[in-house]
């Protein structure tokens, strides 16, 4: 298929938003724990597409009234092979895979825009998100790439058939997977952004960031590329690399500095977030800025009105 935004670039994409510089949200998962939410299982966020759509809603609201300018799915960790490990029927996983895009719709349309275009953007996780065990932090999954085709295709034609914005490819912490997803997302025809996570300035799979932006460049559809869910002092070098090799925008959403314990399922080590940091994301090339896990709406104000809006 191709969606409806087939050719969107990124100056199109903000034609109607005045600043250059899109403000993205941060954690979904953490503004659902702020509220209340128990997201300890195999599902993570995408349980709640089922057991409490309004949760969703109302966190997606959160980051819209904290500035943000993007609500990213819950779609992060939702694939039909999820869903059916838990005994959803097919049918019921791809619905709940498309509601989150409605989902987030609601929330945009429910906002206060105070003026700003607020988009919605369909979160594509990495297949190492699917397995729940910390995967998606050191890649080379083992699978061959007409496996990695086989899950992610169906996902981004589901997502697409929703009708967001556009994709927010995250957390890639692999060369061997984005050489997957970059032509998938090409013949879908969505605009994307493509975010890799990263560690002492490689990709979680050890590539080079050389490397893995080379296989960015030249989409036709990424309209902007750089890093997530990576410590905060990573993101100047990174999105250096991304927009040197491919000329286009930056995006830069890290995690708090901490790191992810797979056994404990709880983040540790040192918190190194500072908005401090922020010019020089800018002085690299980054356009889209907002931040992962553990970033909370109250730091996507600050980070708001640290950008002048």
């Amino acid at each position: 298929m191709t969606a409806s935004g087939h050719g969107v670039d990124h100056d199109e994409l903000l034609s109607d938003a005045s600043p250059s510089i899109v403000v993205l949200d941060g954690g979904l998962s953490t503004a659902l724990e702020l509220a209340g939410a128990d997201l300890r299982t195999e599902m993570w966020t995408a349980r709640l597409l089922r057991d409490d759509p309004e949760s969703i809603v109302a966190a997606h609201r959160s980051y819209y009234d904290a500035g943000a300018d993007v609500a990213t799915t819950a779609s992060y960790q939702a694939s039909v092979s999820g869903f059916e490990a838990v005994g959803f029927g097919r049918a019921e996983a791809e619905r709940l895979i498309a509601s989150s895009v409605t989902l987030a719709k609601r929330a945009r349309d429910e906002a206060d825009s105070d003026g700003r275009r607020l988009l919605v953007a369909a979160s594509v996780g990495p297949y190492g998100a699917v397995l729940a065990d910390g995967s998606e932090y050191r890649g080379a999954y083992g699978l061959s790439a007409s496996e990695l085709r086989e899950f992610h295709g169906p996902r981004l034609e589901l997502l697409a058939a929703a009708e967001p914005d556009l994709f927010a490819v995250e957390t890639i912490p692999d060369v061997r997977e984005a050489e997957v997803l970059v032509p998938l997302l090409d013949d879908v025809g969505l605009p994307a952004w493509f975010a890799y996570t990263i560690d002492s300035g490689r990709t979680r799979a050890g590539q080079s960031l050389a490397e893995a932006f080379d296989v960015v460049a030249g989409s036709t559809e990424i309209i902007a590329a750089g890093v997530n869910c990576s410590a905060p002092e990573e993101v100047t070098g990174a999105v250096q690399a991304a927009v040197a090799a491919t000329g286009v925008a930056g995006v830069a959403y890290p995690n708090r500095g901490e790191r992810w314990d797979a056994v404990a399922n709880a983040w540790c080590g040192v918190d190194s977030f500072s908005l401090d940091l922020v010019p020089e994301w800018l002085e690299a090339g980054a356009r889209y800025i907002g931040g992962c896990c553990r970033i909370s709406p109250a730091d996507i104000a600050m980070l708001a009105s640290a950008l002048d809006r």
